[in-house]
């Protein structure tokens, strides 16, 4: 489909989360030309349902925006990790819940072109809490609990901004609404 070929990748710049990456490559006309972009291990985004079907929510600060922001607990996979195994990690950092009956419902790429990291959509429920939330300074977790009705007029109103917690309800919320 593409007569394009990748001579070669070179890592720019690397931290502890992602790389970021310079390709060389070929087009058919002959050109060499650069693409750049971050690359990560991927990410989780799991959406808690408590027995009651109210949803655990996370609002934390987001530096890059200056503000809070209300999203579904979430975070990076660590090398070595599957999806899961960090899907459980995240949910127990950053909302204190546990449970062992996650159920993946799909995966996205959240920034094409940009970024190549896939989101894996959890979702959890059989909550038991077990903790507070372990959060890092910079981000100040606090859990918030809402009804469904509640979390859907906070997107409408503009108060759920962040667009993974966006996509990953898109794709989860008629499985979960026909489950209620």
């Amino acid at each position: 489909m593409s007569d394009i070929k990748k001579i070669s990748s070179e890592i720019a710049q690397k931290n502890p989360y992602w790389e970021y990456k310079c390709d060389k490559f070929l087009l058919s006309s002959g050109a060499v030309k650069d693409y750049y972009y971050g690359e990560t291990t991927g990410n989780v985004i799991i959406i808690p349902i408590l027995d009651d079907s109210r949803l655990v929510l996370v609002r934390q600060y987001r530096y890059l925006d200056e503000k809070n922001s209300v999203e579904f607990p979430g975070g990076g996979i660590q090398a070595g990790e599957s999806p899961a195994e960090a899907a459980a990690r995240e949910l127990l950092e950053e909302s204190g819940y546990k449970t062992d009956n996650l159920i993946k419902v799909g995966s996205f790429e959240p920034c094409v072109g940009l970024l190549k990291d896939q989101s894996h959509i959890f979702i959890a429920n059989e909550l038991t809490e077990v903790q507070p939330p372990q959060s890092d300074e910079m981000e100040n977790t606090e859990v918030i609990l809402r009804r469904v009705d509640e979390f859907e007029n906070m997107i409408k109103q503009g108060e759920i901004w962040n667009g993974q917690v966006l996509a990953a309800w898109a794709i989860a919320r008629d499985l979960l609404l026909k489950n209620e």
